[in-house]
């Protein structure tokens, strides 16, 4: 199938936007492979450090430096569901390692918080630089130079486009990642939400929602609502940095444990020492970037990604803009419905097809690169296919071509929506994003007085005295990178939501972020330049009246001279210390724009 000329065009803008830095960057990574394999440039003494505590039948593997060395680079904690069943996949991975002739070692931990705790509270301060405080300690995982190759484990938010941040500086190295997969289905997400509805107005009390709480997120893996930290699975498999149908198999099972197995192996056969190098820095180009926007729209994944794939790109010497997604987006149909674009779980979207049935679906129509370099070797064409377990081996058969379920995947011909998930607005007020899959078609343009918050404490305040009545676009500024950190606003989705269904008129405008969970409301979001550089959100008063209108793709305020108002000074000094943020400081100063993926570095 021929590629879509809007795809050839963007892809070809992205390579030629991008040629003085990614030539740049391709050629440090070809020094550091024909420096060739990092121990045999190393002192006796570092070599003796670097394995002084590995089994005597790895120290003589390790110090022949003729076999393969993996370094593992894991997010393991036992607090955070999804990355708990990484605890025992170093073994694993050691395991499998010895098999295929190898080592593996541990080569760091990074942090890894979870969105879903530090929601409405302090901590989500640090939850966008925790991004690049987990490509930072991976770096200093990787750079002992004893590793031929790296497995990534990691799964949520930040976690996943941290690593990819870090595999791709350390380009001239394969990088394999492998997920931990979503927990088994609990409470229906749609009865999750109205339990909250209800606890937003009152109505029950705080045991009651805790139970239902408890229900939704239970057991072991990552949430099975498509958040964040699904759209990074689903996004690592169509850039070919999993194994094909790797991302949504369950935890502790024999096909979950089996994958990871494989993933080792796999690993290892494509270091610099065998015949089949590839180096991540090769799969990372421009068409992997295109692909992951791709998958991106055509599923309504969530808005985080509009900033971090531009950093993971960024890493890899590709500069990529919103305008880039725009384009993508108007040739994307939306042909997935999960929740909270729909009443499936990721359990369900995976039975039905998953994967495999949209990459079949999209490279058929034209919509995707087929011939981008992967981790197995082969074009993207292989992640149609399924891994099971067939008298006890596993093996690749034939995925789905035909969804097993239209409510949940339907075909490009005859999609959900003929545009993709997400929508990018610009204006007097800056430019923005907005997440459309989830917002009925009568909500996505809404023209009212603004309300001006400088917290979302102070909203939901509002919002018990009963005093956001009637038509409003609620702006809540001062939340970009700069000002505290970005934090997500996903807690102020029962209160918007239980106006919108009030009748109102509800959008909400603000620098900060919303979580990828976040959908019914229009919301535009990732506003930049944002109020604390100078940016015309610091302008507005209440009662200005402001459109935001996601089918023409506009943000703006009227009258026009409200933009000449001198920008209000914000007391930020709450937001520098408590929960650790003392130490964010520096990261806060130096970091850039949202629309360029909010980098540190």
């Amino acid at each position: 199938m021929t590629l879509n000329p809007t795809l050839a065009d963007v892809t070809a803008r992205i390579a030629e936007r991008s040629k003085p830095q990614r030539e740049a960057y391709l050629a440090r990574m070809k020094q550091a492979r024909e420096d060739g394999p990092r121990r045999a440039h190393l002192s006796c003494g570092n070599l003796a450090h670097a394995f002084a505590a590995a089994p005597d039948a790895d120290k003589e593997t390790l110090a022949a430096t003729r076999a393969p060395n993996l370094g593992i680079v894991t997010a393991y904690n036992d607090m955070l569901s999804a990355h708990q069943p990484f605890g025992h996949f170093p073994d694993l991975i050691r395991q499998a390692a010895h098999r295929a002739g190898g080592t593996a070692q541990v080569a760091g931990g990074v942090p890894a918080m979870c969105d879903g705790v530090t929601q409405g509270q302090a901590g989500m301060e640090l939850s966008l630089f925790s991004r690049d405080v987990i490509a930072m300690a991976a770096g200093i995982a990787l750079s002992h130079n004893v590793f031929d190759a790296a497995v990534f484990l990691g799964v949520c938010d930040k976690i996943v486009p941290g690593l990819v941040i870090a595999a791709a500086t350390f380009g001239h190295l394969p990088a394999l990642f492998l997920p931990a997969g979503p927990m088994p289905s609990g409470l229906p997400n749609d009865e999750k939400a109205r339990v909250r509805q209800l606890f937003a107005e009152g109505k029950i009390d705080r045991a009651e929602l805790l139970k239902a709480e408890m229900e939704s997120y239970h057991a072991p893996g990552t949430c099975t609502f498509y958040g964040t930290a699904n759209t990074n699975q689903m996004l690592m498999e169509f850039m070919g940095l999993h194994l094909p149908g790797a991302s949504f198999v369950n935890p502790d099972t024999p096909l979950r444990d089996a994958l990871t197995a494989a993933g080792t192996e796999r690993a290892l056969s494509i270091t610099a020492l065998g015949n089949d190098y590839t180096p991540v820095a090769d799969i990372l180009d421009e068409r992997a970037f295109v692909n992951a926007i791709v998958g991106l729209m055509a599923t309504g994944g969530s808005t985080n990604l509009l900033i971090h794939l531009l950093a993971m790109a960024r890493a890899a010497g590709i500069t990529l803009d919103w305008q880039d997604f725009s384009e993508i987006s108007a040739v994307t149909p939306l042909i997935a419905r999960v929740y909270p674009n729909g009443l499936a779980d990721i359990n369900h979207f995976h039975a039905a097809g998953g994967t495999g049935y949209l990459i079949g679906e999209l490279l058929g129509a034209g919509l995707l690169h087929d011939d981008t370099r992967t981790v197995i070797g082969t074009g993207l064409a292989a992640y149609t296919q399924e891994p099971k377990i067939l008298d006890g081996s596993l093996t690749w058969t034939d995925g789905t071509a035909t969804s097993l379920n239209d409510r949940i995947l339907k075909t490009v011909a005859d999609p959900f929506q003929p545009t993709g998930g997400l929508s990018r607005l610009s204006g007097n007020l800056g430019t923005g994003v907005m997440k459309i899959s989830a917002v009925a078609p009568e909500h996505r343009s809404v023209t009212a007085p603004a309300r001006i918050f400088h917290d979302q404490e102070a909203v939901k305040q509002a919002f018990r005295n009963k005093e956001l009545t009637g038509d409003l676009v609620i702006v809540v500024r001062f939340q970009g990178p700069r000002a505290n950190g970005m934090p997500e606003l996903h807690s102020l989705t029962p209160i918007l939501t239980i106006l919108q269904e009030r009748g109102q008129k509800i959008a909400l405008v603000t620098d900060g972020r919303m979580s990828g969970a976040s959908g019914k409301v229009p919301a535009a979001i990732h506003i930049s330049p944002e109020a604390l550089a100078g940016g015309p959100l610091a302008r507005l008063r209440d009662g200005d009246i402001i459109t935001v209108d996601a089918v023409n793709g506009t943000l703006s305020v009227s009258p026009e001279e409200a933009l000449h108002r001198p920008p209000v000074t914000p007391d930020l000094s709450a937001n520098t210390h408590g929960t650790g943020r003392e130490l964010f400081g520096m990261f806060r100063d130096c970091v850039g724009p949202s629309e360029e993926g909010a980098c540190s570095w």
